[in-house]
């Protein structure tokens, strides 16, 4: 398949990577270019502008920052929607708000586009690995007809319902990872004083019922002092705010999650830390 990929960073570089090598034409576009050099020397080709990748592709896949950016992708001069989209299938694939993947909905398929939401989660250990969990919503048709392209960069991909139903089932992936994520840091910290061995302590841990994703990635990261992002903290504070905020129009309350965005803020806006993966709130307690 022709397919065109706008956002090329630490997760959207190796998923184009598994695109290559699932035998799939690419066409790239990133705001800093250097971010498209190793694809472009493994055959993909690059475009000056999102514009440019619509007109080469038969399918458009966005995985950009956040959701000005998004609005920018598709919106702005030279954006996705001010090409001939007639016929083509949009992806985006940034967590971002639920309302802006029904805008872009909306408006692709005015101008005859079958447009999809799809986040995915497994940071960069999945985009690498090709085993993202990939969430959607929007025209289940496209969905039904990326199946082969979604096989190569994912083990699990899930429709949903339509639109805006792929960021809020990510909404929800990204409560639940702010409740492991604070607890694997708590669960260090409180290690650590009561003077335990902490690589046994991880291993322990997660031999049983409190084994999770994050304590199994992110711990022995910790003790490496490797805060490398597999996914940065600034956008997990992105993410926090957006669950929030549809949270409060949906009228619930989620404590716990309100209690990790102010951790987060803490990390991102206060330290200036943001550039760190997400395992990097330790570093409230530990310097």
């Amino acid at each position: 398949m022709k397919i065109g990929f706008i956002g090329t960073g630490v997760m959207g570089n190796a998923i184009c990577l598994n695109l290559l090598k699932a035998g799939h034409e690419l066409w790239v576009y990133n705001r800093t270019k250097a971010k498209t050099d190793n694809l472009v020397t493994q055959g993909a080709t690059w475009c000056v502008n999102p514009k440019t990748v619509v007109e080469a592709a038969d399918a458009i896949f966005t995985m950009v920052g956040f959701p000005r950016d998004v609005e920018q992708v598709y919106f702005g001069e030279n954006g996705i929607l001010t090409a001939n989209v007639k016929d083509k299938i949009i992806v985006d694939m940034t967590t971002s708000k639920p309302a802006l993947a029904q805008k872009i909905y909306t408006e692709g398929e005015k101008l005859g586009a079958q447009v999809l939401d799809a986040p995915v989660s497994g940071g960069d250990l999945g985009a690498k690995n090709g085993t993202l969990t990939i969430m959607v919503g929007g025209d289940k048709a496209a969905f039904t007809a990326l199946q082969t392209v979604f096989s190569a960069i994912g083990s699990l991909a899930q429709y949903f319902g339509p639109a805006g139903a792929g960021q809020n089932t990510k909404m929800a992936n990204q409560i639940m990872i702010a409740g492991t994520m604070t607890g694997m840091t708590e669960m260090l910290v409180y290690a650590q004083k009561a003077g335990l061995d902490l690589p046994a302590v991880v291993k322990t841990v997660g031999g049983g019922s409190a084994a999770n994703w994050s304590l199994s990635n992110y711990a022995p990261r910790i003790l490496k002092g490797d805060y490398t992002p597999g996914f940065f903290s600034k956008h997990f504070l992105k993410d926090l705010r957006i669950a929030l905020a549809t949270a409060e129009e949906m009228d619930i309350k989620l404590p716990a999650t309100e209690k990790a965005k102010e951790l987060y803020e803490t990390l991102v806006d206060e330290k200036g830390l943001g550039d760190l993966g997400t395992q990097g709130l330790i570093k409230l307690w530990w310097q």
